[in-house]
């Protein structure tokens, strides 16, 4: 199949296993695995592929269940000539490789504060195109610009506005890949930052099963948001407390489990399945809907193809 496939500099990779990609550990393979060298050969790679061939970007898996059956599509993930973190004044620029964590630590060294991003699982890419936040604080309030490139090869620059950020999404077309992003964050002291990401860690371990199989937050929060995707605190409800009162805190379906600790984090105990993950949330959600007319919406991004039986 690659033989049909423009050349690269990098890595292309038929039927490549996806399950240790994801932090879930599930997933089938994708038919094309690409990991460009550079920007350069990313842009040449989309330029030449054949304009009906599907392309999926895949960030590092945090927030991502792979279906058993696979993706059909050549699945592109960025790695290191992607991960750049360059900080001016209180700019900082980061490749769409890099880790949230990464960002925020770097960045309060430098005292600007992007501390909203030390807790938040998984790298920049993912991060502008669900509009992560944390803490009260979103991408859409940080994000300058970010630069992708499209389908067809082009690179462009795309503002907030054009992003169209929303509440955990945004407007980016498909197929396009997000390569790099500039945030603005208030300057601050450095020792000062660092006390507030150790605080953050701290309660989020005490809070969450960091320490287990998750994707994060499983279902978004039945709440008002602005445009921004900024929450509505005074009408927010939280999924974990709509999912306790429908009793299905520890929940399980095969290797799938709805943690002890957070009821909003669907965990792989060990053997689960895709279908398993996705089977109890899709189980979670009619029963919360029953129990108390809220639809439950999936945070996690759930893609590819089911297992042929």
């Amino acid at each position: 199949m690659t033989d049909t496939l423009p050349p690269v500099r990098g890595r292309l990779t038929a039927d490549r296993p996806l399950s240790d990609l994801t932090w879930l550990r599930v997933g089938g393979p994708a038919d094309l695995f690409f990991q460009p060298a550079d920007l350069d050969d990313l842009r040449d790679f989309l330029r030449a592929l054949p304009a009906g061939q599907p392309v999926f970007p895949m960030g590092v898996g945090s927030n991502l269940i792979v279906r058993d059956g696979g993706i059909r599509a050549v699945v592109i993930r960025l790695g290191r000539g992607f991960n750049g973190i360059s900080i001016e004044g209180t700019r900082v620029t980061a490749g769409a490789a890099a880790l949230d964590a990464h960002v925020a630590k770097r960045a309060a060294q430098a005292g600007v504060d992007l501390t909203f991003l030390r807790t938040i699982p998984g790298s920049i890419g993912g991060a502008v195109r669900m509009n992560a936040g944390c803490y009260g604080s979103y991408v859409a309030d940080h994000l300058i610009e970010a630069r992708a490139v499209t389908r067809d090869g082009a690179l462009v620059m795309l503002t907030p506005t054009e992003l169209k950020l929303a509440y955990r999404q945004s407007a980016l077309p498909e197929g396009w890949v997000l390569t790099e992003a500039v945030f603005e964050g208030a300057p601050g002291d450095p020792r000062a930052l660092e006390a507030r990401m150790a605080a953050q860690l701290k309660k989020r371990d005490e809070s969450q099963p960091s320490k287990d199989r998750t994707a994060g937050s499983t279902f978004r929060n039945p709440a008002g948001f602005s445009s921004t995707g900024r929450a509505d605190d005074s009408h927010e409800l939280k999924a974990w407390k709509v999912i306790d009162e429908a009793g299905l805190r520890g929940a399980t379906r095969g290797g799938a489990q709805m943690s002890p600790k957070h009821s909003n984090f669907l965990v792989n105990t060990g053997g689960a399945t895709a279908a398993d993950l996705e089977g109890l949330g899709e189980e979670v959600r009619k029963k919360v809907f029953q129990h108390s007319g809220i639809a439950l919406h999936w945070e996690i991004m759930r893609v590819g193809e089911p297992a042929v039986s």
